[in-house]
C-alpha cells in the first residue's frame, strides 16, 4: 500500500512539473509572438513616413505625374497616426489629397490603415513641415472613410502590400461609384494605385497602367 502511494506521489509531481514547463514553454511563445507582431507593426509604420516623390516613374513615362507625397506621424502619444498630403510637385501649395492615417493591427497576420478625412484642410496645407501644429485638435475631429481602410500583409522579403476591399470604398469622383486602393510598401518606396469604377464595375478613373511609384526623398 505504502509503495502504490509513493508511485502516485512521485507520478503526480512528475505531472505537475510537465503542466508548469508547458504553460512556461507556451507563455514564452505567446510573448515572442506579441513581439514579433509589434516588430512588424512599427517598422511598417516606420516605413511610411518622409517625404516621396514620383519624379523617377514620371520621366520614364509621360502618361505620369510627379507627386509628391508627404506622409508624417502626429499624435504621438494616441496611436500611429500620420498626416498625409498629396500634390503635383509642380504645385506644392495646392494638394489635391489630405488625410489622416491610423495604422494599427487588425489580427495575426494583418495591419489596417484607416483612412480618415481632416476638418478644414485647407488649413493644414504644408502643415507636415510642422507637425506640432495638429496638437491643436486630436483624433476625435477627424472622420473615418468607411470601407475604404487598406489591409496590409507583410511578405517574406520585408515588404508589405495589401489592399482596400472590392467595392467597400464609396467614391463620386468622377462620376464613379467607388475606389479601390492596392498598396505596396518597402524600404523607401511606396507603390500606389488607386482607381474608381462605375456601378457595372467599369473603369473611370486613375493610373490604367499600374500605379504610382513614390520613392522617398529624405
Amino acid at each position: 500500500m505504502k509503495n502504490t502511494t509513493l508511485i502516485l506521489g512521485i507520478c503526480l509531481i512528475l505531472l505537475n512539473c510537465q503542466n508548469e514547463k508547458k504553460t512556461e514553454t507556451n507563455s514564452q511563445e505567446n510573448t515572442t509572438k506579441v513581439s514579433t507582431e509589434d516588430k512588424d507593426l512599427n517598422r511598417l509604420f516606420g516605413m511610411m513616413q518622409g517625404s516621396f516623390n514620383s519624379e523617377k516613374q514620371a520621366s520614364a513615362d509621360s502618361t505620369y505625374y510627379n507627386i509628391a507625397l508627404h506622409m508624417y506621424p502626429i499624435w504621438k502619444d494616441q496611436g500611429n497616426y500620420l498626416y498625409v498630403e498629396q500634390a503635383l510637385a509642380s504645385t506644392p501649395e495646392k494638394p489635391y489629397r489630405q488625410r489622416v492615417y491610423e495604422v494599427k493591427r487588425l489580427n495575426d497576420s494583418t495591419i489596417s490603415s484607416a483612412i480618415y478625412t481632416i476638418p478644414n484642410d485647407s488649413l493644414w496645407i504644408g502643415k507636415w513641415k510642422t507637425i506640432a501644429a495638429f496638437d491643436s485638435i486630436s483624433p476625435k475631429d477627424i472622420s473615418i472613410k468607411q470601407g475604404c481602410e487598406v489591409l496590409l500583409r507583410a511578405n517574406t522579403d520585408g515588404s508589405f502590400s495589401g489592399s482596400t476591399g472590392e467595392g467597400t470604398c464609396k467614391s463620386t469622383l468622377f462620376g464613379s461609384t467607388y475606389a479601390t486602393s492596392h498598396v505596396s510598401i518597402k524600404p523607401n518606396q511606396v507603390m500606389s494605385w488607386d482607381r474608381g469604377f462605375d456601378k457595372d464595375g467599369n473603369y473611370v478613373w486613375g493610373a490604367q497602367k499600374g500605379g504610382y511609384i513614390f520613392n522617398k526623398i529624405n
